[in-house]
């Protein structure tokens, strides 16, 4: 009786936790999956945009400059603008600005009409994933955090998915307008949805004490914004900023010129390109949350976060390598396969990467961080877009551009190690042990 006695005593001792939070993840996983929907959508119609209105692979190339131009200026601003705001606020004013700009690619009928619409796209969907990390950071505890952004970064390999299914069959049916216009109207239901539903943790209703613990059981954190100049004074922020300018720009790459490759080396049509897209992007997600999992798992085990962080990213890193032979293959479904191993490996070296932020970075700054990192993803992006139309201008050949994206994650990866060998927490309050 005793031992019952004292069962049922530990029971009430132990009120059930909750999973509100993941509620959370699951509005930032479908923000996520509607900014890559968004995006994608030119992508999907560039090989036939291109016959319609007479682009040259130089123009198409400046088009999606335009793009990384405003994603890179955005992101230098949404970060200090997320942390000022705040995440609920914040996160609705970026996705109105790219709801907005969707929508008015439907006006385009030049060349210089969309690089404004894709300006305006990039410069709000900028502010995606500076808030999504802050809310990961403000609604899970250090050892979820990997896991919550695999997840929610799962999204942009979802819309990516969802694009090649939709975009096609929109097109067809009432006009390649309609397709911008539907995705338009996606981003505009969000906004409403998360207005009702998102308050930070220590404010939400449905949230219950022991899930607020669980939540806030890390130590606690200054709450005081700290300025970009003393963030660049630590190496683990270039650390991080490295790591987005190398590896950036061949996930910018395969969404923007994957259906162009597909099309000029399988002659695959509008419709046809569904299928091959369909299964790339499915891997990716895999890999997304697959690499968030990993490096949990390893923690779990009795891994450093340092250690379990890297041997993560080096499994991902590894998985890119063999697409260099994908610009060589002969059959669709070989390179299919390739690519699709590439973009999960991809996928799950940006879940970790993404974490490393809120590893080594306080809450406050989380954001911040992200932004001067995403500008510099976004920089590259530029850079690979400018080059990527001149050399297939000339060209013709994918071949180094798949030979870039093999070799990128490995370098990445030692130079992440270089600057951040132990991933210590940079100490913004004080003189830092570790700066450049």
């Amino acid at each position: 009786m005793s031992s019952a006695g004292s069962s049922a005593d530990a029971g009430q001792a132990a009120p059930r936790l909750g999973r509100y939070r993941w509620r959370i993840c699951a509005m930032l996983l479908a923000a996520t999956t509607i900014n890559y929907i968004d995006r994608q959508v030119l992508g999907v119609l560039a090989p036939f945009l291109q016959e319609e209105f007479g682009w040259n692979e130089i123009e198409y190339g400046y088009i999606v400059t335009a793009f990384q131009a405003a994603y890179a200026i955005g992101l230098l601003c949404t970060g200090v603008i997320i942390d000022r705001l705040g995440t609920r606020i914040g996160y609705a004013i970026a996705i109105g600005v790219w709801s907005l700009a969707a929508m008015s690619h439907s006006l385009a009928a030049s060349v210089g009409g969309f690089i404004a619409a894709r300006f305006m796209l990039g410069l709000g969907e900028a502010g995606n994933f500076p808030a999504a990390i802050k809310t990961v950071a403000e609604w899970f505890p250090r050892r979820e955090r990997a896991l919550a952004t695999g997840i929610f970064n799962s999204g942009s390999n979802i819309g990516a998915i969802v694009a090649p299914l939709m975009v096609p069959v929109v097109a067809v049916t009432w006009g390649w307008q309609a397709a911008f216009l539907f995705t338009g109207v996606l981003s505009a239901a969000w906004i409403v949805a998360w207005l009702l539903i998102y308050r930070t943790p220590e404010q939400h209703p449905a949230l219950s004490s022991a899930e607020l613990a669980h939540i806030r059981s890390d130590p606690p954190e200054p709450t005081v914004r700290v300025p970009w100049s003393r963030i660049l004074r630590h190496r683990q922020a270039w650390a991080f900023v490295a790591a987005k300018f190398i590896t950036d720009p061949i996930w910018w790459f395969f969404l923007f010129w994957l259906p162009k490759f597909l099309h000029a080396e399988y002659g695959l049509t509008l419709m046809g390109l569904g299928l091959p897209l369909i299964v790339i992007f499915v891997m990716a997600d895999v890999g997304s949350i697959a690499g968030g999992w990993l490096s949990g798992r390893l923690i779990k085990r009795g891994w450093s976060v340092n250690r379990a962080r890297k041997g993560a990213m080096l499994v991902c890193a590894l998985c890119v390598v063999p697409i260099v032979f994908a610009a060589r293959a002969d059959n669709l479904w070989l390179a299919v396969a390739l690519i699709g191993l590439a973009t999960a490996g991809h996928q799950g070296w940006s879940a970790n990467v993404f974490t490393l932020t809120s590893d080594m970075f306080p809450r406050r700054a989380v954001a911040s961080v992200v932004g001067i990192g995403g500008f510099a993803g976004a920089v590259g992006g530029m850079m690979i877009a400018t080059f990527t139309g001149l050399l297939l201008e000339a060209t013709g050949s994918y071949v180094p551009l798949f030979l870039m994206a093999g070799s990128a994650y490995l370098l990445a990866l030692m130079v992440v190690h270089a600057l951040a060998p132990r991933l210590e927490p940079a100490q913004l309050d004080v003189p830092p042990a570790q700066t450049i």
